[in-house]
């Protein structure tokens, strides 16, 4: 995945909104909430390729740090967080990277209060 995939895929997922910022990364969140973070180099990724970071399930923090190619997330796993960084993005991984990047935006997004949840028409049952 390369950065305007990332971007157009993170787009199309309701509410998120996009802001440039720590040193030039593509960051998107939801609810005013990070949940993907795209980065290059001497930043998140590693000689200059793409890299991107996500939240994860306890299960997938664990798992996901146990298969080449993802790590904990530098910064914030050191703080407890369970963040997963992907740096080696192939045509392979491109969909379990997708998958990862929604499941990131659904635990953010249930993270917010029910009343912005509300606002934004998210997580609502019929």
């Amino acid at each position: 995945m390369n950065y305007k995939e990332f971007n157009d895929f993170c787009r199309a997922l309701p509410t998120t909104t996009y802001v440039m910022q720590w040193h030039n990364s593509h960051v998107w969140k939801v609810g005013g909430k990070v949940f993907a973070i795209g980065g290059l180099g001497g930043g998140l990724g590693k000689d200059d390729n793409p890299a991107f970071i996500f939240k994860a399930s306890e299960l997938n923090f664990h798992f996901l740090s146990e298969i080449p190619g993802y790590k904990p997330a530098p910064y914030f796993a050191s703080r407890g967080m369970k963040w997963i960084q992907h740096y080696e993005s192939n045509d392979d991984t491109d969909n379990d990277l997708s998958y990862y990047l929604k499941a990131s935006y659904r635990l953010v997004s249930l993270g917010l209060t029910k009343k912005k949840q509300k606002e934004l028409g998210l997580n609502q049952t019929p």
